[in-house]
């Protein structure tokens, strides 16, 4: 009888370590992973703090006749501020929305370093400014700027657009300002826009 008991209480003990061998110790709980950093949003769509301006008219003032085509027909001075952060580059241009034919371009800069400030009056209409920025061609045919010369009648107001860039625009000397809006598509943090009229 003792030698009975002694065998079910071995059987007893070796099942015990049998099914204690298959059992599974449970998994240490995991760590949950850092949240990955979200980029800043572009401030499209949001409030703009870009803004342009010149010492030579106001906000829909009229374009003095030295800066038209029956003037001097050179730039007039710009300046802006509220460049927002992480910009690497400005591009300007200027055009005519109230055109015969649609849309008129007068002016594509690009390229403009993004610590630039200002424009002085006359820039040059050369392919490559000094500083490195790049002028494409407007509407006239020509390279750099050319004043408003709207035909009799109607007043015509003339935007001067200024966008903040996270890149450097890759074309070339000459290029059209549907070239340049095309090149700046996903690249825009912000854009600032003064108006000028004139009326012949």
């Amino acid at each position: 009888m003792r030698k009975a008991v002694l065998i079910f209480m071995s059987l007893l003990l070796l099942t015990g370590v049998a099914v204690a061998g298959c059992a599974q110790p449970p998994a240490p709980p995991e760590e949950a992973a850092p949240p990955e950093p979200e980029a800043p949003p572009l401030p499209e769509g949001g409030v703009k703090a870009l803004s342009v301006s010149s010492p030579a008219f106001e906000e829909g003032g009229k374009i003095p006749v030295k800066y038209i085509c029956d003037g001097e027909n050179i730039s007039p001075p710009l300046g802006w501020s509220g460049v927002p952060a992480g910009t690497n580059s400005l591009a300007l241009i200027m055009d005519d929305p109230d055109a015969p034919g649609g849309a008129f371009t007068h002016w594509v800069l690009f390229n403009l370093l993004l610590y630039t400030r200002e424009l002085p009056e006359g820039v040059p209409p050369e392919g490559e400014l000094p500083s490195g920025a790049l002028q494409g061609k407007n509407d006239f045919g020509k390279v750099g700027y050319f004043g408003p010369c709207p035909p009799q009648g109607a007043v015509h107001h003339y935007r001067f657009t200024l966008y903040a860039l996270d890149q450097p625009l890759d074309l070339g000397v000459g290029v059209s300002k549907e070239g340049v809006l095309g090149f700046m598509e996903g690249h825009i943090f912000d854009e600032g826009r003064l108006i000028g009229t004139y009326q012949r």
